[in-house]
């Protein structure tokens, strides 16, 4: 853990991680495809650290931008500093409601994500049962869709990597829409769920909603000065898993505004260094048992 803490604060280690070239999340057409340009052509990219002696931890990245884009800092920046602490980075490209896709394909991407992640155990080096998923803003809203509704996406086909399961091992959830009720960002949820979407379908996407005791360990933060995504989301999220009794951290900041990542260089955090919540995780994931 010392040495953990120690490269923390080292940047420099972060740019010399380069990514395996990106790889599709499904053989041939992926389900529900609306074409065959890039952005309907779901991908994983990894960023391994070191290698290792011992199969080491695995996060699934999933960026935000409000199911219309996915922000470079929150996917490959995330990765990379994964990375430089010894963690697979692995970025989720999912589709797009500005492409025109409705939830659940975001959702079923994750969880083909998550199971594609874990075939590649033993060519990555990671261990499958140290598997978990990372998402800020939206990215966020679709991280805890996997996380509470993992149990009703079954195996698409009779393939190997479709037996795998798509249960998240843990969760980190960085200022994350996670309603779609009172509190949510009205730009996520119109790109996940289009125009004039039920009450049904509005409970089923609200995370809060959705917790079980099955769902997984949970890291949560947010700034209190979010302007985008209110920080009752976070708050909404962690009582809900109070109530289930789902063990997690709670971390709200004060300052910073929204989509502050790691904040290299800004929003008060120096330029060879990195927000709190990014030590604050480390320790958390060390508590637990998920990394050294």
């Amino acid at each position: 853990m010392k040495c953990l803490l120690i490269a923390l604060f080292s940047i420099t280690s972060m740019l010399h991680s380069s990514p395996l070239p990106s790889i599709p999340l499904y053989e041939g057409k992926a389900p529900a495809a609306r074409g065959d340009a890039p952005h309907d052509i779901p991908t994983l990219t990894a960023y391994l650290p070191t290698k290792s002696d011992k199969p080491t931890c695995a996060i699934l990245v999933c960026p935000g931008g409000g199911y219309g884009g996915l922000a470079p800092h929150e996917g490959e920046g995330y990765a990379q500093w994964l990375a430089s602490q010894g963690i697979a980075g692995v970025v989720l490209q999912y589709r797009l409601g500005t492409h025109g896709y409705r939830h659940p394909v975001m959702r079923n991407d994750a969880a083909r994500g998550m199971r594609l992640l874990r075939s590649k155990a033993s060519e990555w080096n990671i261990d499958p049962q140290r598997c978990g998923i990372m998402g800020s803003s939206a990215g966020g809203h679709l991280a805890s869709t996997l996380l509470t509704q993992f149990s009703q996406i079954p195996a698409a086909d009779a393939s190997a990597v479709e037996q795998l399961s798509c249960r998240p091992d843990f969760g980190i959830l960085c200022y994350p829409v996670i309603t779609m009720g009172d509190f949510t960002h009205a730009g996520s949820k119109h790109n996940l769920l289009g125009n004039a979407p039920s009450a049904a379908l509005i409970d089923a996407t609200s995370s809060e909603k959705q917790i079980t005791a099955q769902t997984p360990p949970c890291f949560v933060w947010h700034t209190e000065e979010d302007q985008g995504v209110p920080v009752e989301n976070a708050l909404l999220f962690a009582s809900a898993l109070r109530r289930a009794k789902v063990p997690f951290d709670l971390h709200v900041y004060q300052k910073g505004p929204h989509g502050i990542g790691l904040s290299q260089g800004k929003h008060g955090v120096a330029a060879n260094e990195v927000h709190p919540w990014a030590k604050d995780l480390l320790f958390w994931l060390s508590q637990n048992r998920w990394i050294p």
